[in-house]
């Protein structure tokens, strides 16, 4: 699998349920949420414009896509948490299992961030980011097309302490009315 089969794979309306355990605060927090999922012409002006920001050519842009979500965490049960980001892969030429990704806003900050990322033989999409304050690890695999799970570590920015861990169902959303 390369990142354009991966991203493939990826795009729609996902229902997830996440565990995360926020070990510096010694807490435990359940998140539900939707996810959005959709591709992005690369002529976008937002892609054009994230490419120039990290100075790399957007002709180099594959399978660019925009990420939304909206979620609930027993953490707080008011406050419904909401957001979207620009995802942009840049394949490594020789090798397309390879790469770094752009993001309008980073995942451990937020940020412009820029990550590594590998697919494994068995299809899993791993990404490693260094932030200012903290680096994260995620993976992500599909145990069925309809079916994907990931998981996240945040560490402190020099790799040596978890502060958070976090896992992931997701289930597409098959319902025509979304």
């Amino acid at each position: 699998m390369d990142i354009t089969e991966f991203v493939e794979l990826s795009l729609g309306r996902w229902r997830s349920q996440r565990s995360v355990h926020h070990l510096a605060f010694r807490h435990f927090e359940q998140v539900t949420s939707t996810i959005d999922i959709e591709p992005i012409d690369s002529s976008d002006k937002a892609i054009i414009e994230l490419c120039k920001i990290h100075q790399i050519e957007p002709k180099l842009a594959s399978s660019a896509f925009r990420m939304t979500w909206e979620g609930e965490s027993d953490w707080d049960e008011d406050e419904v948490t909401q957001g979207s980001t620009i995802l942009v892969p840049i394949p490594n030429r020789s090798d397309r299992t390879k790469g770094i990704l752009l993001r309008e806003q980073g995942y451990a900050e937020t940020i412009p961030a820029v990550g590594n990322y590998t697919i494994s033989a068995d299809g899993t999409f791993i990404l490693h980011t260094k932030y200012q304050r903290a680096t994260a690890e995620e993976k992500i695999w599909f145990a069925m097309p309809n079916l994907r799970f990931r998981v996240s570590s945040i560490k402190t920015s020099e790799g040596t302490g978890v502060v958070t861990a976090s896992f992931s169902s997701e289930i597409r959303s098959l319902a025509s009315n979304n």
